[in-house]
């Protein structure tokens, strides 16, 4: 009989919160969140919305102990330290929810959640003195923006400095720390700690995106954090940090505010793990052919591949000193790493902005007979002419730009034919690493 192995524990988080049929905030961004930083998520739902990117249709809140038999069952059978609550629309919620959290001694992040992103109020006014009376008394920590801010306080939150007197209104309210996090003042977030009476300020900056359940997701972040054992700074930190990515990846979704992406630097991480991993066989594919040598240029030849949507030369892989020919043979000098060639990376930026399946490139030695075997293989061809480059200008966004404008759509191959000091090439362009370099061999096998 085979043992398991043993497996470590990771951190289990609670969220009781509203769901968001959208799938933007709520329960769905707080799961979403907990899973993206290796923790587990639980949750137990208070109310169902309908809900879209433009607005809160409608709100259906569950009873009060359906509530609080969902927060039973996970915390009986469970070790939940750490939880966050989000939309609590009623004061008998808020009040079962406060019992729940004394009895299972849990430590909470409180978002305040009175409003949604898109439009639509989710927390009643008479329930907004009993949370402050009765949960946030035991908070270990609260994330309010600015407006919330200023509901907990009893005052109007403008400026900086009313973010200050606000924190210190709601920390004498009886919550541990508070967060006024600075979305809507200076992108700036301020967190206040009672027990020391300090300010820290940890600064940000307006990204573009959307920001659907970014409140939501940056509480559940603080709460993920803590629960793996961050200082309450550093998860603070890093909750906006995570935030920030999450808002510069966000895709349309509806007709309105876009969500936040929790998941985009994770799936740009794997676009990246398996760029490299393409290259990496179409390097090898190079190296075994024993045709493709003649093909490389003086200058040596290279061969790169970018993410999806890649938009800066980090974003394309190649091989780092270029493929050179030594004995007869196809040898790459250094390993595939992003940002390792500005030349074939130029050309593949160039040809995104034109089709955004264009991702790989390799450049090989110009001949007319190659040209004649690329016509023969019934390759699109076009070329820019060196001479003819602006000043100040980069050759390969420029000529590439050139070549595609010539074409009407970016073609199989660009060529131009050198220029003083500038040897003439031949580039391939396709959809992955392994199709071009496939190309490239059987371009190599059709010249003598």
């Amino acid at each position: 009989m085979t043992e398991r192995p043993l497996t470590v524990k990771i951190p289990i988080v609670m969220t009781i919160a509203g769901s968001d049929s959208g799938g933007g905030a709520g329960i769905a961004a707080d799961l979403k969140t907990f899973a993206a930083l290796g923790v587990h998520g639980t949750c137990a739902i208070t109310s169902v919305t309908a809900q879209n990117t433009t607005g809160v249709l409608e709100t259906f809140d569950l009873a009060p102990e359906a509530v609080a038999s969902q927060i039973k069952a996970v915390c009986t059978d469970m070790e939940i330290r750490w939880a966050k609550t989000g939309m609590l629309a009623s004061s008998e919620i808020v009040r079962e929810v406060a019992r729940e959290v004394r009895k299972h001694e849990l430590s909470l992040v409180l978002d305040p959640v009175m409003a949604a992103e898109a439009g639509g109020d989710l927390l009643r006014k008479e329930a907004l003195s009993v949370l402050i009376e009765e949960l946030l008394p035991f908070c270990r920590v609260t994330t309010p923006n600015a407006s919330e801010a200023g509901a907990l306080a009893g005052m109007a939150v403008k400026t900086p400095e009313d973010a200050r007197t606000a924190a210190r209104k709601i920390a004498d309210l009886g919550v541990e720390a508070v967060i006024v996090t600075g979305g809507h003042l200076d992108a700036t977030d301020l967190l206040y700690e009672a027990a020391s009476d300090t300010f820290t300020r940890v600064p940000g900056t307006f990204v573009k995106g959307g920001t659907h359940g970014s409140g939501c997701t940056y509480s559940a972040a603080v709460t993920a954090f803590l629960a793996s054992g961050e200082s309450l700074e550093g998860a603070s930190r890093k909750a906006k940090k995570f935030v920030e990515q999450a808002i510069l990846r966000s895709r349309p979704a509806g007709g309105g505010v876009s969500p936040v992406n929790q998941l985009g630097a994770i799936l740009e991480e794997k676009e990246r793990y398996l760029t490299l991993k393409k290259l990496k066989k179409a390097v090898l594919i190079l190296e075994n052919s024993p045709d493709f040598p003649k093909l490389i240029p003086e200058v040596g030849c290279n061969i790169g591949m970018a993410i999806p949507e890649a938009d800066s030369y980090e974003d394309v892989a190649a091989v780092e000193g270029r493929i050179v020919k030594y004995r007869g043979r196809a040898v790459p000098v250094g390993c595939v790493d992003f940002g390792a060639s500005r030349h074939v990376a130029g050309v593949i930026l160039s040809s995104l902005r034109y089709n955004p399946e264009i991702r790989a490139a390799i450049n090989v030695k110009y001949s007319e007979e190659a040209l004649a075997a690329c016509r023969e293989m019934k390759l699109g061809i076009s070329s820019f002419d060196r001479a003819a480059e602006p000043e100040n200008a980069s050759t390969m966004d420029w000529g590439t730009t050139e070549a595609i404008k010539k074409y009407g759509r970016v073609p199989k191959v660009i060529y131009d034919k050198g220029g003083p000091g500038k040897e003439p090439m031949i580039r391939i362009l396709g959809s992955g690493a392994i199709e071009v370099a496939k190309l490239a061999v059987e371009l190599a096998e059709k010249i003598r």
